[in-house]
């Protein structure tokens, strides 16, 4: 038995020896191939875009209603608005429509001073005052009935002005949200305050009197200008162009 034990010693001896000293070296051997590195370097990288990949697809997740309010999907798709009242950014612009209810109703008793019109034009749209010609820069509506009307806002807007002018009577001047100004002077019964919103087509006063243009009785003189310089428009150009 002693004699078997200590062959038995002697062969597994070497090999516990040989395994501990065989590792290092295969190692040595394994990095010495020049394929070694390249390779090494090439799977990191897979393994860094791999992890930046599904980073990425993470951030583009839809986020919920609670942490921000609305639904924002990962291609930027805008909320659905179109419920509850919203309106659309690219909603039409508001047309100017004439000041009355009943166009028909009503006739243009003085016209715009239209440099380009014809002489007879140029004639009929001249007011007399203080023995002085002075172009017309409105259009004065009568009913053709001589009656009062009711007046209404051409286009939504902020009322700007509420006065009472001895020559062109009451006035009401509206300021609009695309660079014009409509102006309602011979007014009565005004139903509007400075600094007041109003929508179009609501009244806003009743045709009147006044002493620039007397002989036109109970009329509407109505005006269009543009913010920036003041300058005065045809009204029944806009008018006829929008609607």
């Amino acid at each position: 038995m002693s004699d078997q034990n200590k062959g038995f010693q002697k062969e597994e001896a070497p090999k516990t020896v040989q395994g501990a000293q065989g590792s290092p070296s295969a190692w040595k051997r394994l990095l010495a191939k020049k394929w070694v590195f390249p390779a090494t370097y090439v799977a990191a990288a897979a393994i860094i875009l791999t992890l930046m990949w599904v980073y990425q697809d993470t951030g583009t997740k839809t986020v919920s209603q609670d942490d921000l309010g609305i639904k924002v999907s990962s291609d930027d798709q805008a909320p659905d608005n179109s419920k509850d009242g919203a309106v659309a950014v690219n909603a039409p612009a508001e047309a100017m429509q004439w000041p009355v209810k009943d166009r028909a109703a009503l006739d243009v008793s003085i016209p715009f001073y239209d440099t380009n019109a014809t002489n007879e034009v140029k004639q009929a749209a001249m007011i007399q005052y203080n023995d002085q010609l002075t172009p017309h820069t409105a259009i004065d509506l009568k009913a053709k009935d001589g009656a009062a009307f009711d007046v209404l806002a051409a286009m939504s807007g902020k009322v700007t002005a509420v006065e009472q002018n001895p020559v062109v009577g009451n006035l009401v001047e509206i300021t609009h949200s695309n660079g014009l100004i409509s102006v309602y002077q011979s007014l009565a019964e005004v139903k509007v305050t400075k600094g007041a919103e109003v929508k179009k087509g609501d009244v806003i006063a009743k045709a009147g009197r006044n002493d620039f243009e007397k002989e036109d009785g109970v009329h509407l003189h109505f005006e269009v200008r543009q913010v920036s310089d003041n300058a005065a428009l045809n009204p029944e150009t806009i008018l006829n162009a929008k609607q």
